[in-house]
């Protein structure tokens, strides 16, 4: 199998990261399904992606014929056995709970054809810790995209000790395909290169915070003016959200359980009080809607 034997493409999770993921793809000439357990959620991302290509067609980036012909690629759906029964790639982007990543790859196991490669989007999780559910752990790799794909030039391919050389290339010829960068990774370790050298900054300026050295939009600003951050750390949380900052560092702890892996309390605390970012309009800073959305 190699990249020309790809042309159906599925996305498992119509989510912030999911719904673009396959806009992508179909962008990229593939045929592509994306599925969800929720109708709402489904609708709330086609409603979602035709604003964003509508601003791309205004702003020059994308004509109409190539809008038009994009969304004649992208299909959703309900039915995860529908979906991926014709697949040759399926790259799933549910949520960053170990249980449910392997719950879902079991049901994959059943319903996708042999040669299907199942790539996951975890952003922590390595893909062997899904792999051994399945009967291809040759085919399974992680493609991890950044949040928001449709901006972000950057996937980590990252291959466990029994992924193929050919999975490996094909998930980067698919990167090639849809316009990303694609940067192979041949060894695992618990989330990977970026979210590692990210996590050490959130971590010490949560340390900061907590210890009462500094504000946390204080500490922001330092990072963007004397670092030259896009954006500060406390920011990037609630731009992806506190809730997946939480699952990544209980799903670490869970695996090394290192005391400085825990959790952080302020995050914790936001989290129970549903204060997650960007997306329910309060997270460290507060949003108005026109943000929110």
């Amino acid at each position: 199998m190699n990249e020309n034997d790809v042309k159906y493409i599925t996305v498992l999770g119509s989510g912030q990261m999911g719904h673009q993921i396959a806009m992508l793809c179909a962008l990229g000439g593939y045929e592509t399904i994306v599925q969800d357990v929720r109708e709402s959620e489904l609708t709330t991302a086609e409603s979602k992606l035709q604003s964003i290509m509508e601003k791309w067609v205004a702003k020059g980036k994308l004509s109409e014929d190539q809008k038009e012909a994009a969304f004649k690629r992208l299909r959703f759906s309900l039915s995860l056995e529908d979906s991926v029964k014709n697949a040759d790639l399926v790259i799933e982007a549910v949520t960053e709970k170990l249980d449910v990543k392997r719950d879902v790859f079991q049901k994959l196991e059943q319903f996708a054809p042999p040669h299907a490669i199942f790539a996951t989007n975890s952003s922590t999780i390595v893909n062997s810790l899904l792999a051994d559910v399945t009967n291809r752990p040759e085919k399974v790799v992680n493609m991890h995209f950044f949040y928001p794909p449709l901006v972000m030039d950057c996937v980590e391919v990252v291959m466990s000790e029994q992924t193929l050389e050919e999975t490996a290339q094909i998930a980067l010829d698919v990167c090639k395909k849809i316009n990303r960068t694609g940067v192979l990774i041949k060894k695992e370790i618990s989330g990977f290169v970026a979210n590692r050298i990210l996590g050490a900054l959130q971590k010490e300026a949560v340390a900061l915070y907590e210890a009462g050295i500094a504000d946390f939009k204080e500490i922001d600003i330092i990072c963007r003016k004397a670092l030259h951050h896009p954006i500060g750390p406390f920011e990037l949380m609630d731009l992806s959200g506190l809730d997946v900052a939480y699952f990544v560092m209980d799903q670490r702890y869970r695996e090394t359980a290192d005391p400085t892996d825990k959790p952080f309390a302020c995050l914790v605390e936001k989290v129970e009080k549903g204060e997650l970012g960007r997306k329910t309009g309060k997270g460290w800073y507060e949003y108005n809607q026109s943000v929110k959305n």
